[in-house]
């Protein structure tokens, strides 16, 4: 009989320990060491263990015709496209996002369309009763669909059972969190469980042909809970993303051994379940609002779909030591070096200001391409110059402050103009790559400096705002254009304090 063995485990990165230690030296997690019992095969003695000599397998070259994985189509389109084209037969998706955020909505709703399209179809719920998935839908309009269901948590029940009959073509387990094994003796969640368990349905799934959908639980940093071999053992890993107060949610691609990895699917949340958006542009800027300082859109590009965002900029005067940087929906560090360019090659002293980004809608942008158009917000909003409402921007701004060209610039001046949009502020060495079948009207630009001086040339002084036309004088190709000194406010303040001022005023 083996004996029994005691080890420390991380839940997070599913490190061993002989001893129990606040800190995971692993992953750096604090309080995340919990007691498991790994008795098994490995603490066996050599003596007993199967000595059986391995068996021969063919060695293939790299040379040869190979078919493309057979697909099974979900029947939504938006589901399909992050998945590249449907459910391959034996591939094991992981599903991930925070409570609530609409996981078994979305799969209760797949399955469904599955089972009217005849194949067997299996969603076995960890968390919920039979009858609490019942009255989801009943009330997403689908109960009378033949999906089979069951409230079960134990992996070898339910190998057996859908061993049984026709294998299915797709099943659910939600959540592998609160799926135990009997190979194992540690507690349901534990990362010895959910990495035994998610084994033991990966080897159900490449035996039976079956696609398998496993959701997961998520930490509050948005990470996946458990260890992260199980995102290596399965073949895509899909992140379900939205924020509570919007009714936009994301499906996006992590990883995905079958299809892209830069797709996404637009979903929006209703009274009926979720309703997938075909043109994710129109939705995101049907609440604009138009001439307000401070708002641009940008033409971005999320996996083979060009989509339109609107970037909001908000540049107040602080009253703390240091100035606040909040960013929703980019990359903080990628808004800190569009301040640092902005104040070292464009004279925009942001060192007194407090400073905020939004990107409307919930996406998050990840592509470098927004850079121009969040420079231009900050700039409007500083200044008080409302931007053009019919114009896009996208571009990569450069540590030395020149706009850099981005790719498919094409298909983001396309879905412009089909938006209706007038003009395009883009990148001076991209203009050869616009097909010149737009109907924009293209804004080059070749480095911030012009961009900044074009808005600061347009700008209106309010309340408290210490803006001076002036500081952007020297940028401009034409001074005529400027404002003149008589339309500003006398004795309008400085915004900084610099040893020039202090000699002025004699001190």
């Amino acid at each position: 009989m083996a004996k029994s063995a005691i080890s420390f485990v991380c839940q997070n990165c599913g490190a061993a320990y002989n001893r129990w230690q606040g800190k995971c030296e692993s992953c750096g997690e604090w309080n995340t060491l919990v007691e498991e019992d790994i008795t098994g095969a490995a603490t066996m003695p050599v003596s007993i263990r199967s000595k059986r000599k391995g068996r021969l397998f063919a060695l293939e070259t790299l040379t040869g015709k190979s078919n493309d994985a057979p697909r099974l189509p979900s029947g939504m389109a938006e589901l399909d496209r992050v998945t590249g084209g449907g459910f391959v037969r034996g591939s094991v998706l992981l599903v991930g996002g925070d409570p609530g955020i609409g996981k078994s909505t979305l799969l209760t709703q797949a399955t469904s369309l599955l089972a009217r399209a005849g194949h067997r179809a299996v969603y076995i719920s960890g968390e919920e009763a039979v009858a609490q998935v019942r009255l989801r839908a009943e009330r997403l309009g689908l109960a009378d669909t033949p999906v089979q269901l069951a409230a079960e948590t134990s992996v070898e029940d339910i190998v057996s059972t859908l061993s049984e009959g026709a294998a299915p073509r797709l099943i659910v387990i939600d959540s592998i969190q609160t799926m135990w094994t009997d190979t194992v003796e540690s507690a349901p969640g534990t990362v010895t469980q959910v990495r035994a368990s998610a084994q033991a349905l990966i080897r159900f799934a490449k035996k039976s042909g079956a696609a398998i959908i496993l959701v997961g639980h998520v930490t509050k940093d948005g990470q996946i809970a458990g260890p992260r071999v199980v995102e290596h053992m399965v073949d895509a890993v899909l992140s379900f993303e939205g924020e509570g107060s919007q009714q936009f949610r994301i499906l996006r691609a992590v990883k995905n051994r079958f299809g892209p990895t830069d797709e996404i699917g637009v979903f929006e949340m209703t009274g009926l379940g979720l309703r997938e958006v075909s043109n994710p542009s129109e939705l995101f800027l049907s609440e604009r609002d138009l001439g307000s300082p401070g708002t641009a859109v940008f033409a971005g590009i999320e996996g083979t779909r060009p989509v339109l965002v609107e970037l909001q900029a908000l540049v107040a005067p602080t009253t703390l030591g240091t100035p606040r940087r909040a960013v929703v929906g980019w990359d903080p560090s990628r808004l800190s070096m569009v301040l640092a360019v902005l104040e070292a090659h464009c004279a925009v002293k942001l060192s007194g200001y407090d400073v905020y980004l939004n990107v409307a809608g919930g996406l998050r942008i990840q592509e470098p391409a927004a850079d121009l158009a969040a420079a231009a917000a900050l700039v409007s909003s500083l200044v008080n110059a409302p931007l053009p409402t019919d114009a896009v921007y996208f571009g990569e701004i450069s540590l030395s402050g020149a706009v850099r060209p981005v790719a498919q610039t094409s298909a983001r001046l396309k879905e412009a103009a089909k938006l209706g949009f007038g003009r395009a502020v883009l990148p001076e060495s991209a203009r050869g790559e616009t097909g010149g079948d737009s109907g924009l009207v293209l804004n080059t630009v070749s480095g911030l400096t012009n961009l900044v001086a074009e808005i600061a040339a347009r700008g209106n002084p309010r309340g408290n705002r210490q803006a001076n036309p002036d500081e952007y004088r020297e940028h401009l190709p034409e001074k005529e254009h400027l404002p003149e000194k008589k339309h500003l406010p006398e004795n309008l303040p400085e915004k900084n304090a610099t040893p020039a001022r202090f000699r002025r005023e004699g001190r």
